[in-house]
């Protein structure tokens, strides 16, 4: 009897590593994890990343039979980057996703020559980070995190994905590193080769076979970032279909058969397959439930809200002027007045008050050309509430469906699926 093959995610965040083995119909079999911080102090730290994969594909590997896997992938963190040797040796210490070039000559020169919809803008972007590598003696590339990861499986240590090369500088709609990079002075003879999300990279390594005892013939993938390997591991993937994140900010993503760019409001979208990732970022969020009820029972102050009346209060909850997305306005004061006496009535007017910016989020994605919202589904810590669920339900209008993964190494996981039929393995 011939077993049914699986595939391999595993995503790597800000403090450790996760990987899944799935099924051809996206059934999560097993599942690993391991932090960064049991191997360093120091979350840069390039040993650290590849420890933690080692040990969170080790813990997968022991539940599985590994002669079953076919195809395998990672994703990384958006804009983290290292200079490497022709051998992937790290050759300086990265910059990751959030950490600025405080050189103001390179952020002049990126500013004078790219497009304005761009995402290679800004003290963090990929591009300014690899600018500030290009002098560093002996550097064969500047790669992300992913690149560097994947090439241990592999060898190669040149190949990166669409996602990951966007705040690079990567065009996403001619799909090239684009003439602009040379004229701001960029090393574009350093950057990665650039394949689809979900492509056939190489056969895995040898080496990297013989270490994990995985069969010689698995193919590795192109990858993605961190944040879309989340939207994915939803299972939305239709157009108009969109994802919420509600952790401690509201982020919205949402597929669309067309590519959004609004720099004014800090959107860009991300090309997966055929498709468009389109997303913002509210300043509201679980960060204004945490500030102004810090020491209640929201569970118990849930219980008795009824989510199918309107308190008639009109909030936009911040915890502090300024707003990003869907209103651009670094001014915009918080609205969370008159305050109920009764903390019930208090919560339920923020959660309305969130779920009203949410459903403008996604008027304001329609209005600039994606399609008609079909869906929303919905993840972090926000997501487990029934009351607040119904609520934006109410408001979204538009059916709700549950998140198949919150987990987003089976995002990455889709992704090597997708490589490995392309290959013909699966």
């Amino acid at each position: 009897m011939t077993l049914e093959p699986l595939v391999i995610g595993i995503d790597v965040g800000t403090s450790g590593a996760r990987a899944v083995a799935m099924t051809s119909d996206h059934a999560i079999l097993a599942e690993g994890a391991a932090k960064m911080a049991d191997f360093s102090d120091d979350h840069r730290d390039p040993v650290a990343w590849w420890k933690a994969v080692q040990t969170a594909l080790v813990t997968v590997l022991a539940a599985i039979d590994p002669a079953r896997v076919k195809a395998l992938a990672i994703d990384g963190t958006s804009g983290t980057m290292l200079p490497v040797s022709e051998d992937g040796a790290p050759l300086a210490r990265p910059l990751m996703y959030n950490d600025p070039v405080e050189d103001q000559a390179i952020l002049a020169r990126i500013a004078a020559h790219a497009p304005k919809d761009s995402a290679a803008h800004g003290a963090t972007s990929g591009l300014a980070k690899a600018m500030h590598f290009a002098a560093i003696d002996g550097v064969a590339r500047v790669i992300h995190q992913a690149d560097w990861l994947s090439g241990h499986f592999t060898g190669l240590y040149d190949v990166s994905d669409e996602n990951n090369a966007l705040k690079t500088g990567y065009d996403p709609v001619a799909r090239l590193w684009p003439d602009w990079i040379d004229a701001a002075g960029g090393p574009r003879d350093l950057l990665p080769d650039v394949l689809p999300a979900g492509s056939p990279i190489a056969q895995i390594s040898p080496e990297a076979a013989e270490a994990f005892g995985l069969p010689d013939d698995v193919v590795i993938v192109t990858g993605t970032t961190d944040g879309c390997a989340s939207f994915l591991a939803t299972g939305a993937d239709r157009p108009g279909d969109g994802v919420s994140a509600l952790g401690t900010t509201l982020t919205v993503k949402m597929l669309s058969d067309k590519p959004l760019f609004a720099p004014e409001y800090g959107l860009y979208s991300h090309r997966i397959g055929d498709l468009w990732l389109a997303g913002g970022a509210s300043n509201t969020g679980g960060i204004v439930l945490a500030t102004l009820l810090k020491d209640a029972d929201l569970a118990a102050l849930s219980a008795r809200i009824d989510p199918e009346t309107d308190s008639g209060l009109d909030y936009y909850p911040l915890v502090k002027p300024g707003e990003r997305f869907p209103i651009n306005d670094p001014a915009l004061q918080p609205r969370l007045e008159p305050r109920p006496a009764d903390d019930a009535d208090f919560l339920k007017a923020i959660f309305e008050g969130i779920a009203a910016i949410e459903t403008l989020a996604y008027g304001r994605l329609v209005s600039l050309g994606s399609p008609a919202l079909a869906s929303v589904r919905s993840v972090g810590g926000g997501a487990k509430n029934p009351v607040w669920s119904r609520i934006r339900e109410r408001r979204l209008g538009c059916p709700m469906p549950g998140a198949e993964s919150q987990e987003a190494a089976a995002g990455t996981a889709r992704l090597a699926l997708k490589g490995a039929r392309e290959a013909g393995v699966i």
